[in-house]
C-alpha cells in the first residue's frame, strides 16, 4: 500500500497515475495520523520551498515523516525537503538525508535545468536496479542537492548535483519518474520492491 503525501504544493495526479499504470493502487493523503498505516510513502512536491516547508510544519507532516520506518521517497522538491536546508528561501528542511539544497551553478545554460538529460550511476542500490548510462529521464528544477555520500545517481547540468539520494528508509529523485516513459516506469518499480 503506497501513501502519496498531499501537502497541496504539488500535482500528485500524475504521480498516482504513474503508479496504477504499474498496477499499484496508491491512496492519496491529506492527514499526518494516515501515514502510518501505508507499507510506503511519495512526498511530491513542486514550487518554492519555503512555501512548502512551512505547510509540512503548519500541518503536522514534519513529525509524522520523522516517525515514519517504512520507505518513502520524495520526488523534486519533494527530495529537497528531505535534506537538511535549501537555498531556496534559506529555510531548514527535513533533514533526513544529509546534504544541502543549492541553487544550480548553470554557466552559460538557461535556468531552470528542464528536459531530458542523463543520469551517472554513483553507487548500486535497489533503487538504481537496471538504470544504465544511455538513459534519460526529465527534469525541472533550478535547486539541487550537492553531491555527497548521499548520492546513488548524478546528473550534469552546468555542474554535478544529485539525481537519486537515499539514507536509511528516505530516498529522493530530482527528476520526474512520472514523466520519464519507460526509464521512470521502472525507477518507481524499484521503489515499489525496495526492502529495507
Amino acid at each position: 500500500m503506497i501513501a502519496i503525501i498531499n501537502t497541496g504544493c504539488a500535482n500528485i495526479n500524475s504521480v498516482r497515475f504513474a503508479f496504477e499504470r504499474l498496477g499499484q493502487t496508491p491512496t492519496v493523503i491529506t492527514s499526518p495520523e494516515q501515514l502510518a498505516g501505508f507499507e510506503r510513502a511519495i512526498l511530491p512536491g513542486v514550487g518554492h520551498a519555503s512555501v512548502a516547508m512551512k505547510r509540512l510544519v503548519d500541518n503536522g507532516w514534519q513529525q509524522a515523516i520523522n516517525e515514519y520506518q517504512r520507505p518513502l521517497m520524495g520526488i523534486c522538491l519533494g527530495m529537497q525537503l528531505l535534506c537538511e536546508s535549501t537555498e531556496e528561501g534559506n529555510v531548514q528542511c527535513l533533514g533526513k538525508i544529509p546534504g544541502q539544497v543549492k541553487a544550480l551553478d548553470v554557466g552559460n545554460l538557461t535556468s531552470p535545468h528542464m528536459g531530458w538529460n542523463n543520469l551517472s550511476v554513483n553507487k548500486e542500490h535497489a533503487l538504481t536496479k537496471g538504470l544504465t548510462l544511455d538513459e534519460q529521464v526529465y527534469f525541472v528544477h533550478s535547486f539541487a542537492h550537492t553531491v555527497n555520500d548521499a548520492t546513488l545517481v548524478s546528473g550534469e547540468y552546468g555542474q554535478t548535483f544529485s539525481a537519486i539520494v537515499a539514507k536509511d528508509n528516505y530516498a529522493g529523485m530530482q527528476f520526474h519518474p512520472e514523466r520519464s516513459a519507460k526509464v521512470g516506469a521502472r525507477l518507481l518499480q524499484n521503489f515499489v520492491d525496495w526492502q529495507l
